[in-house]
């Protein structure tokens, strides 16, 4: 159930000039990411700024990407909260109009314990059997981390078929790897840790970096997959600046400012994040220069 390819990019949202959605130049960023290396994008995620997004925006930009890479990229519709009933009624609203999967992140602020977690999980895969369910960790973020053996238990429900992993713990990931089955799918979280996650038995990554690299990303896991290890670390030695430069502050004020760079029109992020000054401007502008990306 649910094969979700390599390289998922976790999308952004653009917004126009009064603070609205642009649902135009979202559907022409996900075609031409369908068209540069992306195999599905997540839409509404942290990098979509899903917390300032109401459920409204995100159930049309469901819409309108899903429309946008028909036949071209899968979409993974980001419906995730820190209430089960309210993730749960996102989910069976968005598995209405055809998304390919849902990315469903650890419950942030109410920390629940574990049994809370997997209660959560649980309700959200029982209450939408016929869509694949992605996991999403990420402690910084959420206030709570997901525990191997916790992931380990949800594995076993069928439609729960991966995880991004976000935690940025190597030893985590192997942990999860050696509890889960073969087929339950390990995803990076954090673009800079790609390829060592590879190497414990990850299939690919939800990627930032994606907006600007995705063909680099695809070549790069691909030959991993190939055995051209020495091939995949040039690529990823290559592009590291760039992953640690789209985080030298939140997520996604960097990645924002770096397609403002290339010329596209994403607007601003919404309040409370605020825009890249002018220190994280030049430092993205000289990376993407270097790399030929403007």
């Amino acid at each position: 159930m649910g094969d979700f390819g390599r390289v998922l990019t976790a999308m952004i949202t653009p917004f126009k000039a009064d603070g609205s959605v642009d649902y135009a130049v979202a559907a022409e960023l996900a075609a031409h990411l369908a068209d540069n290396g992306t195999d599905t994008l997540v839409v509404c995620g942290t990098t979509g700024e899903s917390p300032t997004l109401s459920w409204d925006e995100e159930y049309q930009l469901f819409v309108e990407v899903l429309q946008a890479v028909a036949g071209k990229a899968k979409v993974i519709a980001g419906c995730g909260s820190n209430s089960t009933k309210e993730a749960i009624a996102a989910t069976q609203k968005a598995a209405k109009i055809g998304v390919h999967g849902t990315l469903q992140v650890v419950p942030y602020y109410n920390k629940p314990p574990q049994a809370g977690l997997y209660q959560h999980f649980q309700a959200i895969a029982e209450s939408c059997p016929e869509i694949p369910l992605l996991l999403y960790n990420v402690p910084g973020r959420t206030g709570q981390n997901l525990t191997p053996e916790t992931v380990a238990r949800l594995a076993t429900i069928d439609n729960i078929v991966g995880i991004k992993e976000a935690s940025g713990n190597l030893d985590q990931a192997s942990e999860i790897r050696r509890l889960t089955p073969k087929e339950f799918e390990i995803y990076s979280g954090d673009d800079s840790l790609t390829l060592p996650l590879l190497a414990i038995g990850a299939k690919g990554v939800v990627s930032v970096a994606s907006h600007l690299v995705g063909n680099q990303l695809q070549q790069m896991i691909q030959a991993f997959h190939a055995g051209k290890v020495e091939v995949a670390n040039e690529i990823h030695l290559q592009l590291f600046p760039l992953f640690k430069t789209l985080f030298v502050t939140t997520n996604p004020i960097p990645i924002k400012q770096a397609l403002k760079l290339q010329g596209w029109e994403v607007g601003s992020t919404r309040p409370p994040l605020c825009e890249a000054d002018p220190e994280v401007s030049e430092k993205l502008q000289a990376v993407l220069q270097k790399l030929g990306l403007i």
